[in-house]
């Protein structure tokens, strides 16, 4: 896909800002526009996937989770959270519910 138009949760816009600078959000725009079919789908989300992103200068233990939602017949790529790896391992049931009603609530 060539064109994907990226709509970030307030939630996701607030945490990227303290996470990374706008030429790394960048990057990460750039991959997810190239390989957004390639992150790991999460279960009982209604569809949302999860990515691993390394941030720079900042090793393995650096790294981030970015959780988001693509509606490929509208063009549209959801970035709905963003966390440090070291911050939470997974994500919580309530979290994963909550994902599900706001992905019904996209469709």
């Amino acid at each position: 896909m060539d064109y994907l138009e990226f709509i970030e949760t307030t939630t996701f816009s607030r945490v990227r800002t303290e996470l990374m600078e706008d030429d790394e959000f960048q990057e990460l725009q750039n991959h997810l526009l190239k390989h957004h079919e390639k992150g790991d789908t999460i279960s009982q989300t209604g569809g949302c996937k999860k990515i691993r992103w390394s941030r720079k200068g900042m090793g393995k233990r650096g790294g981030i989770r970015v959780i988001y939602y693509v509606r490929t017949l509208s063009g549209r790529l959801y970035l709905l959270l963003v966390y440090p790896k070291n911050a939470q391992a997974d994500l919580t049931q309530d979290q994963k519910t909550q994902l599900k009603n706001a992905i019904q609530y996209m469709k």
